[in-house]
């Protein structure tokens, strides 16, 4: 057969096919790479990590048993009966009065008192001759008291109201008496109720503080024993058989008090964590209470059981106040905590005792030298060298100059590929 004579038309007909081939050629490739891309997102997803803020502890849940430099105060006549001159949780300086137990036949001349009040003040009320100007405010001051107990509901406010009004209805009387002529009804009835009052004191003992602290009611027996005196005949065998319920609420006593120093007290727990183990004496940490406090704990003591237990007192110097109602509590004990941007650990790269990672900004890839300040099981915290930090490494001017700092969401490379970096 004979070649076809080549014409214009030929020829512009095989460039077309050409181009239509180009094309078709270029749509394919751009299909296949789109493909491709999507199963890299789909399938094969690129493993980038914002970088944020982000927290990594060490912690355990204990069982503590509190104990307290504490000295517990009891009169001779507590079966009388006692009542509160400072309430719980009040501040008391040594030798000042906690409380007192009733005299005998005290309820008799407290009816006595009531009664002669009830007289006295019927005789002054009939009296107008009595009523000057401090008799007058005397008056009103009752009155106000009176009127402002009823909106009361606060137990110990209701008892510091009653006080005060009986303090103010004996200057009344007083200032009555020394108005009236002497023998008449009116200082016959105060003379009287001076007599039931004075035997009223007389009768009753008053027990005071052996030391400034806390006053507290709640008293369970243990605090000649759990004291910060013995910690070294503590024990795991000791601690778990005096039965505590965890959590409960120490019974208060109507028969004596306590005095608790406020500004310490001690948690003693039994623990088997590999931290434990390895924890010291004066090391710091924190403890979590139910209240979801934090307070910082130093470790006093540690006695070892055996290859297992161990026995750890903690001092503590804050929450004193929130312990007084315990014995055996649940409690968080916080080896460590670290804060700052929190990374996977598989995205640091280590290098000659150096920690990096790998930055990518817009598909560019950059190594960025970090500090690892600590570093989890799954997740490590880290920050940017400080210049004064880069110069103790031995980094040059230069060198510190060019150093490229990680930021707060910046994008980094999980388990990156080091040959693609710049």
């Amino acid at each position: 057969m004979d070649k076809k004579e080549a014409t214009p038309k030929n020829r512009i007909d095989k460039k077309k096919k050409n181009r239509e081939k180009l094309i078709y050629i270029a749509l394919l490739i751009l299909l296949i790479y789109i493909i491709y891309t999507i199963y890299l997102l789909i399938i094969k997803p690129t493993d980038t990590f914002t970088i944020e803020e982000g927290k990594l502890y060490e912690e355990e849940t204990d069982i503590g048993y509190v104990i307290r430099d504490e000295k517990v105060v009891k009169g001779q006549n507590y079966k009388n009966g006692m009542e509160q001159i400072k309430s719980e949780g009040d501040k008391v300086a040594t030798n000042e009065n906690i409380f007192r137990y009733y005299s005998m036949n005290e309820e008799s001349l407290k009816q006595k008192v009531a009664e002669l009040d009830e007289k006295i003040q019927e005789v002054m009320k009939n009296d107008t001759s009595l009523f000057n100007s401090d008799m007058k405010l005397l008056e009103n001051q009752i009155d106000e008291k009176v009127e402002d107990i009823n909106k009361i509901t606060d137990v110990a406010k209701l008892e510091e109201y009653r006080k005060e009004i009986d303090n103010l209805v004996k200057k009344k009387s007083k200032i009555a008496g020394d108005q009236s002529p002497k023998g008449s009804y009116l200082n016959q009835l105060i003379e009287e109720r001076k007599k039931y009052e004075n035997q009223l004191n007389s009768g009753a003992e008053y027990v005071t503080a052996p030391m400034s602290g806390i006053v507290s009611y709640k008293v369970d027996g243990l605090e000649e024993t759990l004291t910060p005196d013995n910690f070294e005949t503590l024990s795991k065998e000791y601690l778990e058989k005096l039965d505590l319920k965890t959590g409960k609420v120490v019974a208060t006593s109507g028969e004596c008090g306590k005095v608790i120093d406020n500004f310490y007290c001690y948690i003693a727990t039994i623990t088997s964590s590999e931290e434990a183990k390895k924890a010291e004496v004066g090391n710091k940490i924190k403890v979590r209470l139910s209240n979801n406090s934090e307070a910082t704990a130093e470790i006093t003591n540690i006695i070892k059981e055996d290859d297992e237990d161990i026995v750890i007192i903690l001092r503590i110097d804050k929450q004193v106040e929130e312990l007084i109602n315990y014995r055996k509590i649940s409690f968080d004990l916080i080896w460590w905590s670290e804060s700052g941007f929190k990374v996977p650990n598989q995205a640091i790269i280590q290098e000659d005792g150096k920690q990096y990672v790998v930055r990518n900004r817009a598909g560019y890839l950059s190594k960025i030298l970090v500090k690892l300040k600590r570093q989890g099981d799954k997740y490590s915290i880290i920050e940017a060298y400080s210049t004064e930090e880069l110069k103790k490494e031995g980094f040059s001017n230069t060198e510190i100059a060019q150093y490229k700092k990680i930021s707060l969401y910046d994008e980094i490379v999980i388990n990156p590929n080091l040959d693609k970096l710049e």
